[in-house]
């Protein structure tokens, strides 16, 4: 399937362009709602600790990756910036994706428009259970991202299918989180030009370092990214991420326990791996 031209996107109501910057809801910044991978995979998410409960399970494509996500933060920041300017909002957005894609960064090439359309399907397909409430209300069932997700075409002289526009429906729980509890925080512009796992470092981040600096101990930090690999193989991803300093907006350190010189000192073995994430506008005040 091919894009619009740019005269068709005129013919019909688009809730697009987007002119505002990338914003997104804060639970979704925080918590692993998605998959770490760039390839769709039918593996179940689970997140539990004291107080918050979040399953996911893979629809007939699988389970929402963190690229898919970036239809949802496409979709959010249309909603916050149709809020700001006094507009009436509803569930429904028609958009063109040669919006989304400038937004994301990502080429018009027949490729996008395919990973478009599967992701469109994870995105309604995936099952997702969780205790957090959403514009003061809980519900017990499992719900999808997306309602309804319909691509709309028209067809060239030829016969060739050409995409005319992206119809979808937001979820009640999604919907409600931005309308009524209107957490939502802007996202930088580089964040879509990193990997999966430097993603959620960023949302965590952003999400945590509301009031200046964070310490979070690795495991911790690890199972709210969703990393899947083991602790030792996490240790030394994020490691790299911090030395790189890759992370826009936020520095990223691993305060390790030092090796004990005699192993018989369990004091220093047991010592946990804490990780401090800082804003960097407070490292450049100091």
């Amino acid at each position: 399937m091919t894009g619009p031209s740019p005269s068709q996107g005129d013919l019909f109501v688009l809730d697009s362009p987007l002119l505002t910057e990338v914003r997104g809801e804060h639970s979704l910044m925080a918590y692993p709602f998605f998959a770490l991978t760039k390839a769709a995979t039918k593996r179940s998410l689970i997140y539990k600790t004291d107080t918050v409960s979040i399953e996911i399970g893979p629809g007939p494509r699988g389970v929402a990756t963190i690229y898919d996500k970036e239809i949802l933060l496409y979709i959010a920041s249309l909603l916050v910036s149709k809020m700001d300017a006094g507009e009436r909002v509803a569930q429904d957005f028609y958009f063109t994706a040669h919006d989304l894609f400038r937004v994301t960064g990502v080429n018009g090439s027949a490729r996008s428009y395919t990973r478009l359309a599967d992701a469109l399907e994870r995105l309604q397909g995936t099952q997702i259970k969780t205790n957090i409430e959403a514009g003061g209300e809980g519900q017990t069932g499992f719900f999808s991202w997306l309602s309804e997700a319909q691509i709309q075409y028209t067809r060239t002289r030829g016969g060739e299918p050409r995409m005319k526009g992206v119809k979808v429906r937001l979820c009640d729980w999604l919907y409600r989180a931005i309308l009524k509890d209107r957490r939502v925080l802007e996202y930088s512009p580089q964040y879509f030009q990193l990997g999966p796992v430097e993603r959620r470092l960023y949302e965590v981040a952003r999400s945590a370092c509301i009031d200046g600096p964070v310490q979070v101990g690795l495991d911790e930090l690890r199972l709210q990214l969703g990393y899947q690999n083991t602790l030792k193989h996490f240790r030394h991803v994020l490691r790299g991420i911090a030395d790189l300093d890759s992370i826009p907006d936020y520095r990223i350190v691993l305060n390790e326990p030092e090796k004990p010189e005699n192993a018989r000192d369990k004091r220093r073995l047991a010592a946990p791996t804490v990780v401090t994430l800082t804003p960097k506008t407070a490292l450049s005040a100091d």
